[in-house]
């Protein structure tokens, strides 16, 4: 018999929800594991091939101050899937964080992102932008207490801030690595 869910209680229920689950083992024991469920997300590394610059954001993001990281996290655009497709959803958090529109997007994978503690699974893009498809300043939405600032930076600079240990980000470095596998004449 595989291990199975017997059961799930609610702890708490607000931006995300958290959950302790019984687990059946195969063996017929019976553990719990804490659960953190607040649905799908996306992200996306927007990139101009011609300036060869990306566009991340930085935010106030209270787990890395708290864990003793910086006040503001530099990352790239990121969000939870509301009711669309995530390519809709990755280009909704685009226009609202960075004021990019994006076209054509290149799908890096769908990943659990922290397998042992969540049930998010972020579909993980690149999209290609050139100067035309700034559409707004960004910054996210005020209604949802996002302060976001937008940072366009040079394609070497972040190869650079990641051997200097300066992008911090789990899904902002997968998606530099995508990008410099998928396109290495932009880092030439």
């Amino acid at each position: 018999m595989a291990p199975r869910i017997g059961g799930v209680r609610l702890v708490h229920e607000g931006w995300a929800r958290y959950l302790v689950a019984e687990v059946m083992q195969d063996d017929g024991t019976r553990i719990t594991r804490e659960m953190e469920d607040h649905g799908r997300a996306v992200a996306v590394l927007p990139y101009d091939p011609v300036r060869r610059v990306a566009t991340l954001v930085s935010q106030f993001r209270a787990p890395v101050l708290y864990s003793g990281g910086p006040p503001s996290h530099i990352e790239v655009p990121a969000g939870l899937l509301d009711d669309g497709a995530p390519e809709d959803e990755v280009r909704r958090e685009a226009v609202e964080e960075t004021g990019l529109r994006l076209g054509d997007l290149d799908l890096v994978a769908s990943a659990w992102t922290m397998p042992g503690i969540s049930t998010e699974r972020m579909d993980l893009f690149l999209a290609a932008y050139g100067e035309c498809d700034r559409t707004g300043v960004g910054g996210g939405l005020a209604a949802e207490g996002e302060a976001v600032a937008v940072h366009e930076i040079p394609l070497s600079e972040l190869v650079a801030m990641t051997h200097r240990g300066a992008l911090t980000d789990m899904k902002s470095l997968l998606l530099l690595f995508a990008l410099q596998l998928r396109r290495p004449e932009l880092f030439a």
